[in-house]
Formats: structure tokens, sequence, C-alpha cells
């Protein structure tokens, strides 16, 4: 048996590949640099942030047991859940608080672990109480180990990266977002800035530093761009306000001016930038391998083969973003279906509006991504070199030839041929001689008609 061994490779870097890298540092560096300077700018430093005592928001929570519930215990409509503290200034004492029966209550058992709503004076009287949620920190918990588990299980090294970026992501939400938000920065100005932020964490952090995630970076930044310059158009000429019912309590607690239609844009712009990363990522991955498959395509071919791809996935992801928020706006919708008005009133209500808006113009954001993200994709793969290809051992095997096997003296052919269930295999019966003449077997060396050698 023979190897035949095959390969080749590139013995020098392309100069085209190396212009293409110059263009995208050129293209992103002064983004980074925006973004990161951006943060340090609206970020409340020396700003004291407002906690719940000074928007007014007194209430501490405290943990308990429920050890006793008596059913009209405080009155009519009314039940006396004992409760034992866990924590607080009154851990290990038991208290009676008054829960009101409701239709829309929830229902207490005994061994239920609740949440207590304190006032912060006077511990020991049942007044200072109120029964306001259960605890939820174990069934979060264990679920966020399950999800941690499955995410490290499917992608391992790329999945611990990947559970990383999303701690990342929050820790700019909640550390950056928020109380620059609260300082009372324009909401807008800080979504931008933290949607950089956590596109340049979450990309570079697990796909790596590459000019795969350099392209992904700048179609998601198109795109990203295009959604927020829709949002602001379509909200200035809806005259959407922003101004719902959690807006306006936020209002009336921070006691300063928001900018509510900025909230808005904000929301958006954060709410379509996971979707989007999705998209980005998966056609710029595919340009990448439909080049690796044939290095041959040119940028045409790689923009025609992966938007094809794209529209397979595009479809399905403006689906995902539409059920998304028709979901967080179920219960909103419900009460505007049995408030007796049209559709038309419906839709165009300031509440269902604004959700409108936020998925239409997210959607249009997902749709743009695809060509925008194949052509940039597709223009820096056809310039960039294709890995060598592993040497592929070719094995050459030698003919084999198994000798026919020898007939028996019963006519028939024994050997590999024979089929236990069938049985053996028998040559078929010459057919009978003509009537009126013999056949002649045709001799060795004798050819043509008799006679003739």
């Amino acid at each position: 048996m023979a190897s035949v061994g095959h390969g080749h490779g590139h013995s020098a870097a392309d100069p085209a590949s190396a212009r293409v890298r110059r263009l995208l540092l050129i293209l992103l560096v002064p983004v980074v640099l925006a973004t990161v300077v951006g943060a340090l700018l609206l970020y409340p430093f020396g700003k004291e942030q407002k906690t719940g005592a000074d928007v007014g928001l007194t209430q501490i929570p405290v943990r308990a047991v429920v050890t006793a519930i008596v059913d009209g215990g405080c009155g009519e409509n009314c039940i006396a859940v004992t409760v034992k503290m866990t924590d607080g200034d009154a851990a290990g004492q038991s208290v009676p608080v008054a829960f009101q029966k409701q239709l829309a209550a929830p229902t207490f058992t005994v061994g239920d672990e609740v949440v207590l709503s304190y006032s912060g004076q006077q511990p020991q009287l049942a007044e200072s109480y109120r029964l306001v949620d259960f605890q939820r920190g174990w069934p979060l918990a264990l679920l966020a180990v399950l999800f941690a588990l499955a995410v490290l299980l499917l992608g391992r090294w790329h999945g611990l990266a990947a559970l990383g970026a999303l701690v990342l992501s929050f820790v700019v939400l909640v550390l950056f977002v928020l109380p620059a938000i609260i300082a009372g920065e324009s909401p807008l100005t800080v979504a931008v800035v933290g949607a950089g932020l956590i596109m340049f964490i979450v990309l570079y952090l697990t796909h790596g530093i590459s000019a795969r995630t350099s392209t992904a970076v700048l179609g998601t930044l198109v795109s990203l761009a295009l959604i927020g310059v829709l949002g602001a158009l379509f909200s200035y000429f809806a005259r959407l306000t922003g101004l719902d019912d959690e807006t306006t309590s936020l209002i009336a607690l921070l006691g300063t001016p928001i900018d509510t239609r900025g909230l808005l844009l904000a929301g958006a712009i954060i709410g379509a930038l996971g979707v989007l990363d999705d998209v980005t990522v998966t056609q710029t991955s595919a340009v990448w391998e439909l080049r690796r498959a044939n290095a041959s395509l040119s940028w045409r071919e790689l923009f025609t083969a992966g938007s094809r791809i794209g529209r397979d996935h595009m479809s399905s992801v403006v689906n995902t973003l539409v059920m998304a928020y028709a979901g967080a706006a179920l219960p909103l919708l419900l009460a505007f279906s049995l408030s007796g008005r049209s559709l038309a009133e419906i839709l165009t209500a300031e509440q269902v509006a604004q959700e409108i808006v936020r998925t239409l113009v997210g959607s249009i954001g997902l749709v743009a991504a695809v060509p925008i993200t194949t052509a940039l994709a597709a223009f820096v793969a056809s310039r960039q070199d294709v890995p060598d290809a592993e040497p592929v051992a070719v094995a050459v095997a030698e003919p084999v030839v198994e000798p026919e096997p020898a007939p028996s003296a019963s006519g028939r052919i024994e050997g590999h041929l024979f089929d236990p269930a069938k049985g053996p295999w028998e040559r078929p019966k010459r057919p009978a001689a003509p009537a009126g003449g013999r056949r002649r077997r045709a001799e060795p060396g004798r050819t043509g008609s008799s006679g003739s050698r």
C-alpha cells in the first residue's frame, strides 16, 4: 500500500490582506477611543447617587417564613399571616401581618419564605410590616447554575468566554448606564455609549481579536446607527412622549427631569443589540466559511451566497424580536382589548404605539444588518489569506484479484457465492440444440467460419 501526500501554502503575506487589516484599524480605533472617552465623560464621577431614602422610599426589605395563617383573623376579607423574621431588627421574632384578600392577590401557605416591607420604625409592631413578595433566591440561583452548565458543556472554552461577556455586559448596564441616566445625562447618548462598550466586550471577548470579528463589529455599528436614526425620526413624527406609567412614577420619585423620548430610544437600541450581534456574527462566519471552502470565489459570489444564507436567518430573527416585544407587552394588550376601543385606536395609543415603533425600527435594523454585514464580510474575506490546507494522505490500494470459483462436478459453483439460506448457486442450463443439426463448440485457435484458421 502506497501513500501520497499533497498540500499548499502561502510563502509571504498577501499585500491586499495587510491593506484590509489597516483599513479595519483606521475605521475601528477612533470608534473605540470615542466610546471610552464618552464613557468617562458620562459617568457621574464625584456625584452622589440617590438612594431609596433620598427619593422617599423608606421601606426596607426583610425576609421571613410563614408559620401560621388565620382566615378572617383581622376582619372581613382579611387574612392574618404570622411570620417569623429571619433577618432585620426583629430577627427570630414572630409577628402577625394583615393581608387583604383580593382577586389578584397571591396565595400563601405555611412554610413559604416571604419578603416583608419594613417601615424602619418599631420593629416589634405588626403595623410596621407589609407582606409584599416571595423569596426567589434559590430557584433563580439554581436556574443560573443550570444555564451556566449548559453553556459550558456545549461551548467549553467558548462558552466560558460567552459567560464572561454576559457578566461584563450586566456590569456595564448596572454600573454605567443606570447611574448615568439617574444623574441626568441624556438617555440616548448613554445608551449609544453603553451599547458600544457592550458590543466591543462581547464580540472581542467571545470571538477573539481578528478581521472576522472586526467585520461583525462594523456591521453591528452601522445597523445600530440606522436604528437610532430611524427611532429618533419616527418618535418625532409619531409624537411619542415615552410617558407611560412606569416612567411617570420614576420622574415623580427622582424629582428631576428626564428625556423620556430619549429613554424610549435607549431601550430600543439596547434591546436590539443582542439580536444584532447574533445576525452579524452569523453572517460573517458564513462568508468566511464559504471563502475557506472555495478560495476562488469573488466578492460578488461571496456576497450572493452569503445573502442567501442571511435571508433564511433574517425571517426567523425578525419574528423573534416581534414576539419578544409582544410577550413583554401582553398584559397591556389584554387590557386594551377589553377596553371596547377599535383596533386602530388601540394601535395608535401611546403605550402600544411606542412598542410598535421600537419593534419595527429594530426589525428594520436587523433586516439591514444582513446585506450590510454580508457586503463588508465579502469585501474583507475576499482579500484575506486562505488558511493552508493540511496535507491529506491518500491511500492507494493495490487491486485485489480474487480467483474465480471452480465449478463442481454437479455443475454448481461453491465457495463465497454459497448462501446457506438460499442454497448453492446453480449454473443455468444450456439451451437444447436445434433440431436437424448439432451444435459445434469452437475449438481454441479457430476463428471465423469452419475451415479457416
